[in-house]
């Protein structure tokens, strides 16, 4: 069976989800910091303002904004925090997707602390730090749109082909190729990489056919000896060889009015490719040590991760068998060209494998999906199920993180990178040395980095990155 019959649907073809507009609303009655916070932060957001908690209400209504500044010290109970509290319930209890930013004065940590622990994303202290407040912000909008994404993945409905699983318009195309192809009883030859789900294709093409209630009987011509192949295939009489005490069926036999599935076809020996052709031709084959012609009507798919012209040039692969394997090609591109399918397939290994081993409701961390869609996956699906299921074997907890997959932050390795991915690398790698150079010691560290504590804190949260107890 293969690997990537773990997945069970497929989604229309849609990018991932994206928003036109970064909506922020301030909630601040201080006219000199609304034009402070406006003025710093009009080219990055649509900035709205609210100097109370009904206009706030109302501004949400009408622009449904991303992000909330929110000050604790709303009118009337300006001097206390009361009022902002019950504004940041309201607004949780609302828009439970908004991410709310507490701005507090120095004195007051201990309601920005509450004001956290009731569902806020982060806070800063007064006076306003600009550059504090749009890493805040930013970190902030990178999560806003992980849990969108999330929620578009957690939302997939079961498409046309039952089997694959795909976000990406390349593989789209190719399921929209599969369902045209199915009805007619061509050969279709898969090519790709180990692990891109070749038999995963082959099967949705059988489910789709007129054949679908014949057998699907698939072959691995790598696996199996050579000695052994032709018998594996043809089947074989009693007495044809040593070992052979009784008549046998081969695969041909087995997937009479079904689908014969060639894996890796690209591995057979020259000597077999001779008589695969004369039944591709013909349609009828005899057993090894028989003599009498055999029919089986059925339909044949091939694959191969090799590049089988070179072979045809090499003398290695037969060029008339590659022609009557070959009446349509699919082409399945690798796990990393396919922009948000890596993704999509982890959610549906991690329901799978949860349920196999009892885990419970499990999730990814925000860290653990940004890895995912990083990282190159040179083992295509095959890597990404072994990786998935080692996190939720091992796991401790019910979120995934980088680090279970035993995955960490590679994006540097990668020939092409963007600035905000620079950043980000650079940042992990300074909070680590400066954390080792501290001892460890968060107050010390914050001030060697330049950043208040409640940022490294948000840091080391976002990052994922572990304090060694003492």
């Amino acid at each position: 069976m293969s690997i990537m019959q773990l997945m069970a649907e497929s989604v229309p073809s849609s990018p991932p989800i994206s928003v036109p507009t970064r909506d922020l609303l301030i909630v601040e009655d201080d006219k000199g910091l609304q034009n402070q916070m406006r003025w710093a932060l009009a080219d990055d957001f649509v900035v709205h303002i609210a100097e109370g908690r009904l206009e706030a209400l109302q501004a949400l209504g009408r622009h449904t904004p991303h992000l909330v500044v929110l000050d604790l010290g709303l009118p009337p109970d300006v001097g206390g925090a009361s009022e902002g509290l019950a504004t940041l319930e309201q607004i949780i209890e609302r828009y439970p997707g908004t991410k709310i930013v507490i701005a507090s004065g120095n004195a007051d940590r201990a309601n920005a602390m509450k004001a956290v622990s009731a569902g806020a994303y982060d806070y800063f202290s007064k006076p306003v730090d600009i550059d504090e407040l749009k890493l805040i912000l930013e970190r902030a909008w990178q999560l806003y749109t992980l849990e969108e994404d999330n929620l578009r993945l957690k939302q997939v409905t079961r498409g046309p082909m039952e089997g694959v699983i795909a976000a990406s318009s390349a593989m789209i195309d190719i399921c929209r190729l599969v369902e045209r192809v199915a009805p007619t009883d061509v050969s279709l030859l898969v090519l790709g990489e180990s692990g891109t789900g070749k038999e995963v294709i082959a099967r949705a093409l059988h489910r789709l056919s007129a054949r679908a209630h014949g057998p699907f009987v698939a072959v691995n011509c790598a696996a199996i000896p050579e000695a052994l192949l032709e018998s594996e295939l043809f089947g074989h009489e009693r007495g044809a060889f040593t070992g052979a005490i009784k008549q046998t069926q081969g695969k041909v036999e087995q997937a009479k009015g079904g689908t014969l599935f060639l894996d890796e076809i690209g591995d057979m020996p020259l000597a077999l490719q001779v008589k695969l052709l004369r039944f591709l031709q013909n349609r009828t084959f005899q057993r090894v040590g028989g003599r009498g012609e055999i029919s089986a009507d059925l339909r044949i798919v091939s694959a191969s991760n090799r590049d089988l012209q070179a072979m045809i040039t090499e003398g290695t692969f037969r060029e008339d068998l590659y022609f009557r394997l070959n009446e349509v090609t699919v082409v399945i591109p690798p796990l990393r060209a396919r922009e948000g399918d890596a993704v999509l397939i982890a959610y549906t290994l991690l329901q799978r494998f949860s349920q196999i081993y009892k885990k419970g409701q499990m999730e990814f961390s925000p860290g653990a999906l940004t890895t995912i869609a990083r990282y190159g996956w040179p083992g295509n699906v095959r890597e990404l199920e072994n990786r998935i299921k080692r996190a939720v074997v091992l796991g401790r907890g019910s979120r995934i993180i980088a680090a279970d997959m035993d995955l960490t932050d590679t994006v540097l390795d990668r020939e092409t990178v963007s600035l905000k991915e620079v950043r980000r690398f650079a940042e992990v790698e300074a909070i680590k040395k400066a954390l080792l150079s501290c001892n460890y010691n968060l107050a010390q560290t914050s001030r060697t980095l330049g950043i208040s504590r409640p940022t490294l804190y948000s840091l080391l949260a976002s990052y994922e990155i572990k304090i060694p107890p003492k």
